[in-house]
């Protein structure tokens, strides 16, 4: 996954970047940088997945996006 922050729709730089994030492994990281969120600012989540051994529709639950949002 990635975390973008953005500020008035400019990007200031990603918060987290983890492109072998594997739910069976969870634990705390300390970030590189402190990030300031202030009111109004987004951060943007993009997970990418490998499905192509699937035949079928993949559903992600709102559980998945909750561990996603305790990462950032």
């Amino acid at each position: 996954f990635l975390s973008i922050f953005t500020r008035n729709g400019e990007q200031l730089g990603i918060v987290c970047e983890d492109n072998k994030y594997d739910f069976t492994l969870q634990e705390v990281r300390d970030m590189k940088n402190i990030v300031t969120i202030k009111p109004g600012d987004e951060i943007l989540v993009e997970c990418t997945f490998q499905t192509l051994d699937r035949s079928g529709i993949t559903f992600v639950s709102l559980h998945f996006y909750l561990q996603i949002i305790r990462c950032i």
